[in-house]
């Protein structure tokens, strides 16, 4: 037996040893390819050019302006430009939500503005679930972003103690505007953290999705809930993601929710999805985005998943594509959990474009 284990073991490092090869011989081909790669031949930007302080360009100045003249009159008080700036969103649902989130990160700062709103305004949806919003996100502040096993046992029990308000004002908020996603969206959130059975999130998901069919962040917060690491599984992520990714117009931001979902398995070492229908998949999310505005809000972010999920199922022509959509801007995942995301962005498109079929062909 003793033998039969040194055996084990022998063969266990012959493994580790040829592992460490194939890994050194990558990196050194890797290095040759950044090495003798010009990016000009490939339509990218120039290597000294690019930029890892931003995802993407910055936004309009007027726009960057109001946002801060809304923050700084509900700082001083007056909370009729944010109400106004929320219900100019109409019923685009998801522009709406992203209002409300601008808000509560005003409110996070200071919140006797909301707190004015709510006392004069006592039927409005919008003050209510904005009040309901910030309840959650002041009780996962407490939590924390870690596993659960990482949150420590005091900060875990104020979590669950915070966590049933914030339940009851978003059902509160829901019955001033029957109509309006949002507080379902509070709702389902609410409910991860609550940990309600899948038989109990079930009527909240119909909920939203009577509402907002193609709410994203309602799906993003529906995509955590079926992850393995809170109430489902690697397996009901996926159906849960690739059920989205089908229901997606082309143009609309909803096919990311499958990006969403392999960047999910990636961070726990969880092996991605391979073979043609992976390929196929992978093809449907970026037919959606070359639909998508140049300067929807969600799209830079996307992109840079989506160049680095093409690199790993070897697409290297549509990778090319995406790398060159994205020009000089690299301050995103994946780029950035490199010590030099400059660098990291760089040899992705080397790989990219002298692995493609235009350097082929020469």
């Amino acid at each position: 037996m003793f033998e039969f284990l040194l055996f084990l073991g022998a063969v266990a490092v012959l493994v580790s040893l040829r592992r460490s090869l194939v890994a050194a011989l990558r990196g050194r081909r890797n290095l040759k390819l950044v090495e003798t790669f010009r990016p000009e031949e490939f339509g990218l930007v120039p290597r000294a050019e690019l930029d890892a302080s931003r995802a993407a360009p910055e936004p309009s100045p007027a726009l960057v302006a109001r946002k801060q003249g809304i923050a700084d009159a509900a700082w001083a008080g007056d909370f009729h430009p944010a109400a106004a700036y929320v219900a100019e969103a109409g019923q685009d649902w998801d522009e709406r939500w992203s209002r409300l989130e601008l808000l509560q990160y005003v409110a996070g700062q200071d919140e006797a503005w909301l707190a004015k709103w709510r006392a004069d305004q006592p039927d409005n949806a919008d003050a209510a679930t904005l009040h309901a919003s910030l309840l959650l996100h002041n009780a996962w502040k407490v939590r924390g972003g870690g596993y659960a096993r990482e949150v420590p046992p005091e900060r875990m029990a104020k979590f669950k103690e915070m966590l049933p308000a914030s339940m009851e004002a978003a059902r509160a908020a829901a019955e001033l505007a029957p109509q309006d996603p949002g507080p379902w969206v509070v709702m389902i959130t609410a409910a991860r953290g609550l940990r309600y059975s899948h038989e109990q999130f079930e009527p909240l998901w119909a909920g939203l999705k009577a509402r907002a069919p193609l709410h994203v962040d309602g799906h993003w917060q529906a995509l955590q809930y079926w992850c393995a690491k809170w109430h489902g599984s690697d397996e009901a992520m996926m159906q849960f993601a690739e059920a989205a990714l089908a229901e997606a117009p082309e143009g609309h931001p909803l096919a990311g929710i499958y990006l969403r979902a392999l960047h999910e398995l990636e961070s726990r070492r969880t092996a991605l999805p391979s073979g043609p229908r992976a390929v196929q998949l992978l093809g449907r999310v970026r037919v959606c985005l070359l639909a998508l505005p140049a300067d929807d809000d969600q799209l830079p972010a996307l992109r840079h998943l989506l160049a680095h999920y093409l690199l790993r199922a070897e697409q290297y022509d549509a990778a090319l594509e995406q790398f060159q959509l994205l020009g000089r801007w690299c301050g995103a995942y994946p780029w950035t959990d490199a010590d030099d995301p400059v660098a990291e962005f760089d040899r992705g498109r080397a790989l990219a474009a002298q692995r493609s079929s235009y350097a082929r062909a020469e």
